[in-house]
């Protein structure tokens, strides 16, 4: 390929292959010719509304065709998607569309009611367009203008999205995912699972993550056709695999967890499918088992994080079935083409020796320009000769494998879904029950790690397990929310006082393989 902006994806492939069906959304479809002509109004439209360069433009909604509509379009224009994860809760909401300043905010049917309730505390926004269902308003918003046909000379390193990722101060910070990043992305992770222009893809995880935008723009690079899900259903995933021949598709391990248990999933004809590709949380090694023995010859597992477009390491299907090299199966794999991998030691930056553990170090064009109006954030994370520092401890073998075996920063994957302990920590503390609070992940069969609370109670105060949870479900995302409360006479902290979570976890995973994918 040789489009170096993601504005010239859409363009190439309408010259080409014009009548050809590029997408797909329950019964609605779109040729590459459909699609091009939308993304050319909507440019106008936004241009209309006074979008231009450097400016934001929030989505909050399940899956819909109008979020990658939107993200193309915006690269047409110099301006940027930043799309809100829909599963946090209003205040994280709130902090997400106002850092972002976005100035026109997308909202579907389901988040309607809960914009209106909160829309004097968004002072950035100067217009909501209601997307699907009865009072829609993104049709005429779009249909409105002409074909807008003037393309903004981007740089490779402007942003195209912003998707936010939670942060060890408790806050978001928007990842600055430019067309050099998403497109180098692009071009590693096909090279790496054989995506070309007559694959049929199924998105079906949300698109404020990196599984599914990133994956989708992977997907419209190659020419290959997109299915979108509106969400991942197991029932629903399972229906459109089969019926609309799907040969690439990314799933969580609580995914394929729950696809596992569907009456009749075995029975099912999955004979196109070529690259079943999952990650963003562990993999329970009964899941893994049912899965492989689900979709036999497909399995690839995948490492990633948001600041690096998604994909960075991958263990080959070929790993997942051999006997001879089953320890690999807790690995993440092999650098993908495209990506450097090294372990470097978290305190001095100086690389260790093999097998030794450390921090995982990655250095690819794949990586975000930044963290959107974070100079110091982004400069702890980057290096000046273009390392990020994940924040994950592993090792790596003496055959080069990636072992992620804990969280430097403490972060905790549940489900696909990130989570660090310093936001819930930061509600928890403000109860008047607890003087001292840790979080860690402990061991779950079906999300892979979920968070828990160990608190110290406060001088004559009870701690009720169930006035702490309800307390972090009025101000945290429900999938944040400690699962369990333990209370302790004191935190185990080292000389400096700071908390040993280390030996929090202990005892917890006990004779497990921790491993982190």
């Amino acid at each position: 390929m040789t489009e170096k902006l993601v504005s010239e994806l859409l363009p190439r492939w309408t010259a080409e292959r014009p009548d050809a069906e590029a997408l797909r959304f329950g019964d609605l479809t779109r040729t590459w010719a459909e699609l091009d002509e939308r993304v050319r109004r909507l440019a106008g439209a936004l241009r209309g509304a006074g979008i231009g360069p450097g400016d934001r433009v929030a989505v909050l909604d399940l899956n819909h065709p109008s979020c990658l509509e939107l993200t193309l379009a915006c690269a047409r224009i110099g301006a940027a998607n930043a799309i809100v994860n829909f599963r946090l809760a209003p205040p994280e909401i709130i902090h997400v569309i106002d850092d972002a300043a976005a100035r026109i905010l997308f909202v579907g049917p389901e988040f309607t009611t809960a914009v209106e309730q909160v829309r004097d505390r968004l002072p950035t926004v100067e217009r909501v367009v209601r997307v699907g269902g009865e009072a829609d308003e993104f049709e005429s918003f779009l249909t409105s203008h002409e074909p807008d046909d003037d393309l903004y000379p981007a740089t490779e390193d402007e942003c195209v999205v912003q998707l936010y990722t939670s942060g060890t101060t408790g806050f978001p910070k928007g990842a600055m995912l430019t067309h050099r990043g998403l497109l180098a992305h692009a071009r590693n992770s096909a090279a790496e699972f054989g995506m070309l222009a007559d694959a049929s893809v199924q998105v079906a995880m949300p698109l404020f993550h990196v599984g599914g935008t990133s994956y989708a723009l992977v997907a419209v690079t190659h020419g290959a056709r997109i299915v979108l899900q509106r969400t991942p259903d197991p029932v629903a995933v399972l229906d459109i695999l089969e019926r609309e021949r799907i040969t690439h598709t990314f799933l969580v391990p609580a995914l394929l967890g729950a696809i596992a248990q569907v009456p009749g999933a075995a029975e099912r004809d999955y004979s196109a499918l070529e690259v079943l590709s999952y990650g963003a949380s562990p993999m329970p090694l009964p899941v893994m088992r049912a899965s492989i023995a689900l979709f036999p010859g497909t399995l690839n597992q995948v490492y990633g994080m948001t600041e690096a477009c998604g994909v960075v390491s991958a263990l080959a299907t070929a790993d997942h079935e051999n006997p001879a090299v089953a320890h690999r199966l807790i690995s993440a794999g092999l650098p993908i083409h495209g990506v450097e991998i090294e372990i470097r030691d978290p305190a001095t930056g100086e690389p260790v020796a093999t097998g030794e553990p450390g921090e995982i170090w990655v250095r690819t064009e794949q990586l975000m320009s930044g963290y959107w109006r974070r100079p110091d954030a982004t400069t702890s994370a980057i290096t000046p000769d273009g390392w990020l520092r994940s924040g994950d401890g592993g090792h790596v073998d003496e055959d080069g494998y990636v072992y992620v075996t804990d969280r430097i920063k403490d972060m905790i994957i549940s489900g696909g879904e990130n989570i660090y302990p310093a936001e819930i920590e930061r509600v928890l503390a403000e109860h008047p029950a607890v003087a001292d609070v840790a979080v860690i992940g402990v061991p779950d069969d079906r999300w892979g790690e979920v968070p828990k609370a160990i608190v110290v109670a406060a001088p004559g105060a009870q701690v009720d397990q169930d006035e702490i949870l309800a307390f972090c479900r009025d101000q945290l995302a429900s999938f944040k929310c400690p699962k369990t409360v333990d209370v302790l006479d004191e935190l185990p902290r080292n000389p400096t006082g700071k908390i040993l979570k280390k030996d929090l976890r202990a005892p917890y995973w006990a004779g497990r393989e921790r491993s982190v994918v």
